[in-house]
């Protein structure tokens, strides 16, 4: 399902609901790649499972560090003082703007296709660490998905492995290598999959999908 899933998103990458933001250059990445921990988005997996559809993807975008430092970027950027002083915002009217666009991004670009909700977002201001978030939720099945793209190839294998120890499977397709991980319990199971380029081991996506085991337990 995992993989169905990401060739379902692929076609619409060029074409994320970001897409039309202009890149810039004032917004500083205070997220390095390895700040990101797959392990860290199971929980809000495990709620997105049991919501409907936009629901289940506003519980997961907007528990993503990546997307909220993303988001906080570009609301600084636009607030700086020496732009405009009366929109300096403190860190409550901060992290309530960012909340409020994640929301937007949500509510504007939520597709419904193949019974599935899609969120993808391109994350096209730079310096920044990643170039892309999807998150899915099946509207057939109990499941969530997440996705991020990296937007350079400085975060390599060594690192993943060095951080979650050493990968439970791997294969390697006629593009990419694959790092699988994976977490178990009574109720659920999580996998993370990292696409590696074998030519460098630099880590270009990472994909976590999460199945209930038993959905009457999270109503």
């Amino acid at each position: 399902m995992l993989s169905l899933l990401l060739l379902v998103l692929a076609p619409s990458l060029s074409s994320a609901s970001g897409g039309n933001q202009p890149p810039g250059t004032d917004a500083q990445a205070e997220f390095s790649a390895d700040d990101f921990d797959w392990r860290e988005m199971v929980p809000y997996l495990v709620t997105a499972a049991a919501l409907p559809g936009e629901q289940g993807i506003q519980a997961v975008l907007e528990n993503s560090k990546v997307l909220r430092a993303y988001v906080e970027n570009e609301v600084r950027a636009e607030s700086r003082p020496d732009k405009n002083p009366s929109t300096a915002k403190g860190d409550n009217t901060l992290q309530a703007e960012v909340s409020k666009r994640i929301g937007e991004i949500v509510e504007e670009g939520t597709l419904h296709k193949h019974k599935t909700a899609t969120v993808d977002y391109q994350l096209t201001r730079q310096p920044y660490p990643f170039s892309e978030v999807a998150a899915v939720r099946s509207e057939k099945h109990p499941d969530a998905y997440f996705m991020l793209a990296l937007a350079n190839r400085s975060y390599t294998a060594a690192q993943v492995q060095a951080k979650y120890g050493a990968p439970y499977d791997t294969s390697i397709s006629q593009w990419y290598s694959v790092f699988k991980y994976r977490l178990d319990s009574p109720h659920y199971t999580s996998k993370a999959v990292f696409e590696v380029d074998p030519a460098d081991g630099a880590v270009l996506k990472v994909a976590i999908s999460l199945k209930l085991k038993n959905p009457r337990n999270h109503r």
